[in-house]
């Protein structure tokens, strides 16, 4: 009878705690919390719209199985607005790796959560893998909103296919071939970001033929076309000297320079939204005095970064040249280690940078508020992204 009776309650409450329960034998208190939960009023229920708001805040693995719970918690976990919201609150960052198998002749995508590089055993932390049969060059193209982009160059078939990935969700998007005019044809750059306007994702690719004339292409994931930009890019004869973009604002960015021998640099930027370019300046600097390998854009807190050499900077009004301000200074490391490429800069501060020493390539973490470094246990030689992990699809 006892058990019938606690099968109807769907929730029960514990006695409070007394001098008397906590004095009272276990016998006797198993006999109490018992009688207690039968004669006791359930416990609140949660109400119904707070579901949503407590679920947002988890991480991702759980909420793939929570969509088992019912068929409303997987309708709402599976919602794309239900993505957007939970990636405001995701603070959980993975790191993505390319590996080439020589064996299979497959590029692997290799997942790992931020925090299992400091760890010996990193390679038993790997949350999800992508294969690409595929022995032609790979390129990162870039991140955005947890997935990332990668192409794969054809340069003798003329023509580039480029890939979407979730390792979160561990979905995967062919797009269409991107199909080169003719084999002069070299790539110049290229992006991936949201564009907030039409609220779709798209590529952007540019070439550049004998002739310094632009090629520009775009492709909108959601309509699966891909369509040149009639606008000529206005800088002709630049220099990109970062070919993946960075994606800040709705817009793709890239470091370039008009005149290498000169030192002027700037930013290429193209607004996802009107299909247009512009022109954004750099912080002054004397750059002809810094080795070119330190230079650097990131992204901090929705705000476009620039690295030179060891100075951090950011720009607080996106295209506004007096809104460059030095977050901080990076202390020297030791030679081996000083020509490195920051990767990330975290909200905490903590910066993320790949250092080469001879063949072999290391994670250096530095952390701004403390002035600390960190090395990872993990050594690699081809490394993509480092992202917040997210429940967006590459099919939105």
């Amino acid at each position: 009878m006892a058990n019938k009776a606690v099968k109807r309650n769907d929730t029960v409450s514990s006695p409070i705690l007394t001098e008397k329960t906590i004095t009272t034998k276990p016998q006797q208190l198993i006999g109490t919390l018992i009688s207690s939960s039968l004669h006791s009023s359930p416990l609140p229920t949660i109400p119904f719209d707070l579901i949503p708001e407590i679920l947002h805040r988890l991480p991702v693995k759980p909420l793939m199985q929570f969509r088992c719970v019912c068929k409303w918690w997987n309708s709402l976990i599976s919602d794309p607005k239900f993505a957007k919201k939970h990636f405001l609150f995701s603070t959980t960052c993975l790191i993505h790796i390319l590996a080439y198998s020589s064996l299979s002749h497959k590029y692997i995508i290799k997942s790992y959560p931020l925090d299992s590089l400091f760890t010996k055993d990193v390679a038993c932390n790997k949350i999800a893998q992508h294969e690409i049969a595929s022995n032609h060059s790979i390129y990162n193209v870039g991140s955005c909103n947890g997935i990332i982009c990668v192409a794969e160059y054809h340069i003798y078939e003329r023509f580039v296919i480029y890939r979407l990935w979730n390792p979160s969700i561990r979905k995967f998007k062919e797009l269409p071939p991107l199909e080169l005019q003719h084999t002069g044809y070299n790539l110049q750059m290229h992006g991936f970001g949201h564009d907030p306007i039409s609220d779709n994702y798209k590529v952007v690719v540019v070439f550049r033929d004998h002739n310094k004339t632009d090629v520009k292409v775009l492709h909108n994931v959601g309509t699966n076309i891909w369509k040149d930009i009639k606008e000529t890019f206005q800088y002709d004869g630049f220099i990109v000297e970062q070919k993946s973009g960075k994606y800040v604002n709705g817009a793709i960015n890239w470091l370039a320079s008009k005149d290498y021998s000169k030192g002027q640099r700037f930013i290429a930027s193209f607004d996802l939204g009107n299909e247009s370019y512009k022109k954004v300046l750099l912080p002054d600097y004397d750059y002809r005095a810094i080795d070119s390998r330190t230079l650097h854009l990131s992204v901090f807190r929705n705000c476009l970064c620039w690295i030179s050499s060891n100075d951090v900077w950011i720009m607080k009004e996106y295209g506004m040249k007096a809104s460059w301000t030095k977050l901080f200074t990076i202390p020297f490391m030791p030679s081996y280690y000083f020509f490195a490429n920051v990767m990330h800069i975290f909200e905490d501060g903590l910066v993320t940078w790949k250092s080469t020493q001879d063949s072999t390539r290391n994670l250096v973490f530095y952390n701004s508020t403390n002035g600390s470094v960190k090395f990872s246990y993990f050594q690699f030689k081809f490394i993509l992204e480092v992202c917040v992990e997210s429940l967006v699809s590459p099919y939105s």
